[in-house]
């Protein structure tokens, strides 16, 4: 992180603005709203000042700036297009140790002003560190699309109650378990539909519950969410909102960084990892703690790769969790066979080539290989083999053994949906050959069947329907 992100208090302070451009408008106007004491410097301003002029916060003085003008302020801006008056700007900031902005001039920035979200209260400051606005822009625009200005005004509406709970809910835990249950649940529900009484009803009436001896933090749960093949745009909505709300985080090792960095920032994190051969921890004493865990009052994140009832062992996990009647959610995930072969731009099916796909492991319970052959080898049919890289010479042998043609299309997807994707491509005969020649280190997802063969035909819109693609998905990657 190149800056630190703040909001800075300017109500009732000076500052100043050089320039009459539109640039400068926009400066002057967000400093107005935020209350400050505006001073803007040109002789003529744009039309964009018309509406703001009228604002008493507001002084206009017809010349360009000097550095005296500067002393006392908080924050100024430079606006006006011009490099001397820039210049000047910049050296009266310093001197009177005052922060500085110039517009398109970075080496006169002490900050950065960042594209600008409003649902005041409720603020939102989006910033590519300068290196591109228009990313910053963008985000700003779909974030402006799915967050509905009535959560400006709910916040205010919660404000109001804020002292209420800090002196009827002791616990910090319980207190952030009480914010999260009203937003998200019925409290919230009827403030945006318009019930803002009976939203206010019923939050008065939990708090008083809590404040007679219930205890918000007595009971936990656990959420079991999907965290898909690696790419963390392939979450849910639902389960970036558990990932938000989780106290203690317990992650495999096919859940990669750029979505470990969406959990709550103070959430404590245990590795659970598993290997071949190698068990960090085994799946009993995993169900056996998240149940602690959430006897202890947390809420528990169980975040799996892909998705917890494909392989995943989720419904292990909540047979525990049932037997000690420890609450519980499930979020699907996308799963490693849809999200791999997507963005390999290998279909599962086609009409033209498989009416049906099937899903196995290459790992049973006790590590031992038990297909059934007859119900693989069937015509026009997809098979999406997981966890198959370490038995790939056993499953190559076995096709063969069991009268598969050995021209049979088949496919490897390295670190599948992730930066460092890679694809190899070729039959049933000769895969192992070239993956060891790769030498992959997985998680890794193996497709056998004629769909494979539209990897050539679908390889220019997988490659370039986006920059991850792009990336990920040169003509390099197969071999």
């Amino acid at each position: 992180m190149d800056f630190l992100p703040i909001f800075l208090d300017i109500r009732d302070k000076k500052v100043v603005v050089d320039g009459g451009t539109t640039v400068a408008a926009r400066r002057v106007e967000r400093a107005l709203l935020a209350g400050a004491n505006v001073h803007v410097f040109d002789e003529a301003l744009s039309d964009e000042f018309n509406p703001l002029l009228k604002n008493p916060k507001l002084t206009h003085h017809k010349r360009p700036i000097t550095e005296a003008d500067i002393d006392g302020a908080i924050v100024a801006y430079g606006a006006s297009e011009t490099d001397p008056r820039d210049a000047t700007l910049h050296a009266g900031a310093k001197a009177h140790g005052v922060l500085a902005n110039v517009a398109d001039v970075c080496e006169y920035c002490d900050f950065i002003t960042p594209s600008v979200v409003d649902r005041s209260p409720l603020v939102v400051a989006i910033s590519s560190g300068g290196t591109a606005p228009v990313i910053a822009r963008i985000l700003r625009a779909r974030i402006e699309s799915i967050l509905p200005p009535a959560y400006g005004r709910m916040a205010e509406f919660l404000g109001k109650f804020r002292d209420k709970v800090l002196n009827g809910i002791e616990s910090t835990r319980a207190r952030r378990r009480f914010w999260e249950n009203m937003i998200d649940g019925p409290v919230g529900d009827r403030f945006l539909s318009g019930d803002t009484e009976g939203a206010e009803a019923q939050l008065l009436q939990t708090i008083a519950e809590t404040r007679d001896g219930k205890d918000l933090s007595e009971q936990g749960e656990v959420f079991l969410v999907g965290a898909g093949p690696g790419d963390p745009d392939l979450l849910t909505f639902r389960a970036l909102r558990l990932m938000q709300r989780a106290d203690v985080v317990l992650y495999d090792r096919l859940v990669g960084d750029p979505v470990l960095e969406l959990i709550r920032r103070d959430a404590e994190r245990i590795y659970v990892g598993k290997r071949p051969d190698h068990h960090t921890m085994i799946q009993e004493d995993i169900s056996a703690l998240m149940v602690r865990l959430a006897k202890e009052g947390k809420r528990v994140l169980r975040l799996k790769g892909g998705d917890p009832f494909i392989f995943g062992r989720g419904g292990e996990e909540i047979e525990m969790l049932a037997e000690h009647r420890i609450p519980f959610q499930v979020v699907p995930g996308v799963t490693a066979a849809s999200g791999c072969s997507t963005y390999s731009g290998i279909p599962l099916t086609h009409r033209d080539y498989a009416q049906s796909c099937i899903f196995i492991t290459a790992h049973g319970k006790d590590g031992v290989l038990e297909l059934d052959w007859e119900v693989l080898l069937r015509p026009n049919q997809t098979v999406a083999i997981y966890m198959g890289l370490s038995s790939l010479k056993i499953l190559s042998d076995n096709f063969a053994k069991h009268g598969a043609d050995p021209d049979t299309p088949a496919a490897i997807i390295d670190n599948g949906t992730r930066p460092n994707q890679r694809i190899v491509t070729g039959t049933i005969s000769d895969l192992y050959e070239k993956a060891t020649e790769q030498k992959f280190t997985g998680p890794s997802i193996i497709i056998i069947g004629g769909v494979v063969n539209l990897r050539e035909k679908l390889r220019w819109f997988a490659d370039n329907q986006d920059a991850k693609f792009t990336m990920s998905l040169t003509p390099k990657a197969d071999q």
